[in-house]
Formats: C-alpha cells, structure tokens, sequence
C-alpha cells in the first residue's frame, strides 16, 4: 500500500503497519485513543499518555534524539514522527534503514482533523477515528461562531531562562487566535521567539498565559513579573497558569481546550 505523508513523502506500508514506534507523545495518546494500543511497541520517554496503558512498553529515549538502533531492532512496520518534534536526521536515517516513517506536520487546529484523518486511513482506522474527529471539527465552527469583536493582546510563555513565547505558526499560536487572542508572540521573529522579559513586557499584554509544559512554570514565576506592573496584565492580575498539555499538544484534547481558553481569554475583555 502506498500513501503520502504530510510532507508528501511516498511511503509503501504493509496493510495495515501492525507494529507501530511513536515519537509524538500527543499522537500515541491518539493511537490509542482510537484502539490501536496493542500495535504500539515502543514510545519516546515523553509519552506519558495514556499513563496506564503505556507501562511496560518499551521506551527509546526522547523525541529529539531517539535510540535509533533500537528502534531498528523492533523491527517496526511503521514510525510515526512529527515535523516540529523530531528531527530530520532521524527521520532519514530510519528511513535509510528501510523502515518506513509517517510525517505530520502540525501547524494549526484545522491541521489536526485533516492530517489525523488522513493518518487513520494509513493505519486502517478510519471508522474509529470518525466521531472524534467529526467533534472537534464541530468545536472548531463553534470556535468560530463565538469568535470575539476584540482581540485580546496575550502573550503565552513556553520556557524561562530564556524566556520563550508562542509565536507565529505553531499549532498552540493558532489555538490562542482561535479563542480570541492577540498572540503578541507573532510581533517577535521566529516560531519560538525568545528575548528578555522586558522584551516580552513592552508589547504589553492583556493576558499572560505560563502552562506546566514544557516548563513547569507556577506561583513562584510570578515574582518575575513584579517590576512590570504597568503592563496591563500585571497590574490587573491576569497572568493565569493553565494546563500545558491543552496548549501545546495538538489532537482530540484541542475539543475541551478550544472552549476552556475562550473562556480564560473572554475573562480578559475590558
């Protein structure tokens, strides 16, 4: 069987892949979510979703430098990697090794129904993928039919030290837009711009956002924000620590994140 990966790569898989190696900790949450758990034989270290099902499945190391020969050892029918998580050379040396391994590429909300279905497809699970995929098209229109009249200016940290911000054409930038935000990260150069705080702190934000992944930032980051209370956000104490897994892991937890956002951006409005 041949498909075409999200980077328009050609792949030839046995119909269907029956051993599977995940290298995107929100994609082995989807895998199984949609009952092919029993296929998965290996996940990165990062994959901690679902937490019970994945105990006992072996591990090989993180998404930026999996142990490649032990994934050549499992013999997989198929990898699945994701253009932002994982890294080229990875991808082309697993490919060089005859494996062959399936590219997203995750940019935006809208991304995650057209390339998980085109996925589920590849893997003969297109039945179960359905209703799910068919609900977060349906909070994707709901996202848009309560779309606010103003734009709130937020500013969502990734990292500290250096300070790290969601910026232009990622998938939780898009998110965040979605639920009514400025993403004032996008007025800063790259996907991730990084800067010092008082860099961030000039484009005067309405919103904060600091979620527990990547960086587990919580109550003690707040004091780094003290000599800025003439940013709005600041003064009127709406830097809000949120679930990182909501903001940054693309799939079906962007149903409950794309109304939970909309509210905590909404709570912002003057």
């Amino acid at each position: 069987m041949i498909v075409v990966d999200a980077l328009g790569r050609r792949l030839e898989l046995k119909n269907p892949p029956q051993r599977i190696v995940s290298l995107v900790p929100s994609l082995t949450e989807w895998l199984f979510d949609v009952g092919l758990g029993a296929r998965v034989v290996a996940v990165t270290d990062y994959c901690i979703e679902p937490a019970a099902a994945l105990a006992g499945i072996p591990r090989i190391r993180g998404t930026k430098n999996p142990d490649r020969s032990k994934i050549i050892g499992l013999q997989p029918d198929l990898v699945i990697a994701d253009q932002e998580e994982n890294r080229e050379r990875d991808v082309l040396a697993l490919t060089a090794a005859g494996i062959p391994v399936y590219v997203t590429a995750i940019r935006s909300v809208a991304d995650v129904p057209e390339q998980y279905e085109r996925l589920a497809m590849a893997l003969d699970a297109a039945e179960a993928a359905a209703p799910d995929l068919a609900a977060l098209r349906a909070a994707l229109a709901e996202a848009q039919q309560r779309a606010l009249q103003r734009r709130i200016p937020t500013l969502a940290f990734i990292w500290r030290d250096p300070w790290m911000a969601v910026g232009a054409e990622t998938y939780a930038g898009d998110l965040l837009e979605r639920c009514g935000a400025d993403n004032l990260g996008r007025r800063l150069p790259g996907r991730y711009p990084r800067a010092p705080l008082e860099a961030f702190m000039r484009l005067q934000p309405d919103i904060i956002l600091l979620p527990d992944e990547p960086y587990a930032f919580s109550e003690r980051d707040l004091d780094a924000f003290a000599p800025y209370g003439d940013v709005p956000a600041v003064r009127d104490g709406r830097i809000l620590l949120c679930d990182g897994m909501l903001l940054t892991w693309p799939g079906l937890r962007a149903i409950r994140a794309l109304r939970m956002f909309a509210e905590m951006i909404a709570g912002g409005e003057r």
